[in-house]
């Protein structure tokens, strides 16, 4: 009876993408030393700079508890606290590499991502496609421009500007790194969309001919 996963965890859930869930990196956490045992870290996500949910990851002997609160539609928040277990495999030039068991039940893959919703599991319980599967490359460039906006805490949408300067706690070299990758980002997908609109104003325009009868 239960379990994580089971029930309507997963159940009903659309075909979204990656982009529009909540990611939990285990490379991320690894890089922080948040995986040796007794750690506790927090993790936060924003989206134009607004949070958007947070968690809180406290490492055990083989595996992490995952504590933090969710709510559908608005309702009641309701509390989730629950082990994930981690697995190693060793890399060819030494070292080892950390992967999750996704928690899902009935699932235990080795994943280097969770996703969140109700629950935190892999893609394919969540059943996520990537954003490029249904993209065209105007829409790729203006995402990958989107996902800069983001970590340089700007509102989403090249539309807005890119006169928001630095955001608090970013080194200087970092922000003009991913400055010049965003300028770069939103002159092409500028570009793909003035092309995108000139096709239309290219077309010939298409009259129509009447016949008079009986006149000259």
């Amino acid at each position: 009876m239960g379990g994580i996963g089971s029930g309507n965890y997963l159940r009903g859930q659309s075909r979204s993408t990656v982009d529009d869930m909540k990611s939990l990196r285990i490379g991320t956490l690894a890089q922080n030393g948040w995986l040796n045992s007794g750690r506790t870290c927090s993790y936060s996500w924003t989206i134009g700079g607004r949070p958007y949910g947070d968690i809180r990851v406290t490492a055990a002997a083989g595996h992490v508890f995952l504590n933090y609160r969710h709510r559908d539609h608005g309702g009641e928040w309701t509390p989730e606290s629950y082990p994930v277990q981690i697995d190693t495999t060793a890399c060819h030039f030494g070292g080892s590499r950390s992967w999750f068991l996704c928690p899902a039940r009935g699932c235990g893959r080795r994943v280097a991502v969770l996703y969140g919703g109700t629950i935190f599991a892999c893609r394919n319980c969540h059943r996520l496609a990537y954003p490029s599967e249904s993209e065209n490359a105007r829409d790729r460039t203006a995402r990958k421009a989107d996902k800069l906006r983001d970590r340089l805490k700007w509102p989403a949408g090249i539309f807005e500007g890119s006169g928001w300067g630095r955001p608090r706690h970013m080194h200087d070299p970092t922000y003009k790194r991913l400055m010049r990758e965003y300028d770069h980002l939103e002159a092409g997908a500028l570009g793909e969309i003035m092309a995108w609109l000139n096709r239309f104003s290219d077309r010939p325009e298409s009259h129509s001919h009447h016949r008079r009868e009986g006149g000259l």
